[in-house]
């Protein structure tokens, strides 16, 4: 009788480490920087932000360069203008300075604004992958893995191949 109660609790023990052992939660992760610079619309999306950039790089560009020939063509023609038309002069450049400033602060808004724009289908269909992945594979959770995120240590499951494997890439 004693045999048999003391197998009876050793079963009850494994059913209990067992049950506790199927009720943690499974954990992976993954490293979402990577898999979205790694995804063919980021890498579309940052050349077309590119583009744009550049576009505005050169029209300010080309507004200084028209700043800079006023400024030597006033300067080289003050000494034979009037004062008061060397003062409507320095108005002028003072004014197309504040206009070169606002333009290059709305060229930042609009880059930042397509930024937001381009990115944010891009997120969106990542994170749709990720969590597809994840319960596919029964991970309750998974970890963004990328530098800086918290992440001490990632022995776990890394997700990456396959996220990449469920966007077509």
């Amino acid at each position: 009788m004693k045999q048999f109660k003391k197998v009876g609790v050793v079963v009850l023990l494994f059913l209990a480490i067992t049950s506790f052992v199927n009720a943690q939660s499974k954990v992976a992760h993954i490293n979402v920087t990577e898999l979205l610079g790694q995804m063919p619309e980021m890498i579309a999306a940052q050349a077309e932000l590119k583009k744009l950039q550049e576009t505005y790089r050169a029209d300010i560009e080309s507004s200084m360069t028209e700043l800079k020939n006023k400024y030597t063509q006033y300067s080289n023609e003050a000494a034979t203008k009037s004062e008061e038309e060397n003062q409507k002069r320095a108005q002028e450049l003072q004014g197309f300075e504040k206009n070169i400033g606002e333009a290059q602060q709305a060229a930042q808004q609009e880059l930042a604004k397509k930024q937001a724009e381009l990115f944010e289908p891009i997120s969106v269909k990542a994170k749709a992958a990720i969590e597809k992945v994840a319960a596919a594979q029964g991970y309750d959770y998974v970890v963004d893995a990328t530098q800086g995120g918290g992440l001490i240590v990632a022995n776990g499951r890394d997700l990456l191949p396959e996220v990449k494997q469920e966007l077509g890439f």
